[in-house]
């Protein structure tokens, strides 16, 4: 009993000096030794642009440092508007607007005059080389535009290759739901960007699949095939690391016809032979906004016999001495040729503050002198997304019936 008292007597001995000699390196280490970090928190959760019951949305955004926050929305009247953020104790910058009219609209913050994304909005669409962020205000005039619980078609992104252009190119195609599983054929609708735009543009900022999904599942359009090709002759893809064709990137393409003459050799003819389309005048159809509407004007007047269905959006016929260009001394025999060619549809769209407005009424004053039947659709505002979605909207189920 003994032998064992002095036995734990002397572990606890060792013990307590061990711990006295750990003290001591302890209080050794240098001063300047890092000190560990702390446990990483997620910063406060901050949600902007929040859309109110009202249709009033918030915007938010944290910046200590900032001197000056405002916001720029395509909803306000007026080049380059914005209106100031106010900040609060917490260095929280807030706004409030509206109530805003349903619809899809796009927005920046600048700080300090720096103009840059929401960082506390995930919702970010891209305009040519513009980058903006993005909130659907919901109701009855945007309700195509929304993602809903309806069969989907699907959207491919296709190279092909095009020998008139000396490029593979990249075009996107909307096929609609159900085309994978069935053997039926589909008529075909060749959609058509503007200036600044590319094959991006019409699925991007336009929404085609959700308008042709909802359109569809209501009945209200027939299933089809949507074709978004890219309108600029000398690109092979959009904000790519593809090559380009310097010999046909010059200024207003659009006026040169090389884009329209690829469609006809290159575009049309790889459809027709990749997909499942009936492979006939009345089941084509044609429209495109601003430049892609002046291809639609070169198109259907060098190939009158190719598209039943056409529609111009916010295009007409320009002085296009003013860009260079020379007027095309054919014009009113093809309007002739076009007018006995037995198409099914020919619709003009155009708001009333858009800045081709007097070149739409240029073109259906020729159209009325050539006794061409066409379908007018005056909307408010100008040259923008805003009227080119509600087209495609109007214009879609007219199509192929």
């Amino acid at each position: 009993m003994k032998k064992h008292f002095v036995t734990i007597v002397t572990i606890l001995t060792l013990s307590l000096m061990t711990i006295g000699v750990c003290a001591q390196e302890t209080a050794k280490q240098p001063a300047n030794q890092p000190v560990s970090r702390p446990a990483f928190r997620m910063p406060p959760a901050v949600k902007s642009a929040e859309i109110l019951p009202d249709n009033s949305v918030i915007f938010r955004l944290l910046a200590k440092d900032a001197s000056t926050v405002a916001v720029s929305g395509d909803w306000m009247s007026g080049f380059g508007a914005s209106a100031p953020l106010v900040k609060n104790d917490t260095n929280l910058w807030t706004l409030t607007v509206g109530p805003l009219k349903p619809e899809l609209y796009s927005y920046t913050f600048l700080i300090d005059g720096v103009r840059v994304l929401d960082p506390n909005n995930p919702l970010v669409k891209r305009d040519g080389t513009r980058n903006e962020s993005m909130f659907l205000i919901p109701g009855p005039e945007s309700d195509l535009y929304f993602v809903k619980n309806v069969p989907h078609g699907s959207l491919t992104k296709v190279w092909y290759e095009s020998p008139s252009l000396k490029l593979n190119r990249r075009m996107y195609v909307y096929t609609p739901a159900g085309y994978e599983n069935s053997q039926n054929k589909y008529p075909v609708f060749y959609l058509l960007h503007g200036g600044g735009g590319d094959e991006d543009a019409w699925t991007t900022l336009g929404r085609t699949c959700q308008i042709m999904d909802n359109l569809i599942a209501q009945g209200k359009a027939k299933p089809m095939i949507v074709v978004m090709p890219n309108g600029n002759p000398g690109q092979a893809a959009a904000f790519t690391d593809a090559p380009i064709n310097t010999a046909a990137t010059v200024p207003y393409d659009m006026g040169r016809g090389l884009f329209e003459e690829s469609m006809v050799k290159d575009i049309i003819p790889y459809v027709e032979s990749h997909y499942r389309v009936i492979r006939d005048r009345d089941d084509r159809a044609l429209a495109g906004l601003s430049m892609g509407g002046m291809q639609t004007l070169t198109l259907t007047g060098n190939y009158p016999a190719m598209f039943g269905y056409i529609g111009v959006m916010s295009m007409g016929l320009v002085d296009v001495t003013t860009m260079g260009l020379k007027p095309d001394p054919d014009q009113d025999a093809k309007f002739e040729t076009l007018k006995n060619s037995g198409y099914k549809l020919y619709w003009v769209g155009v708001g009333k503050d858009d800045f081709l407005y007097k070149s739409v009424q240029i073109l259906r004053s020729s159209l009325d002198k050539h006794g061409l039947k066409y379908t007018y659709r005056e909307s408010t505002g100008g040259h923008s997304w805003a009227n080119w979605r509600i087209y495609l909207s109007e214009f879609a189920p007219q199509l192929f019936r």
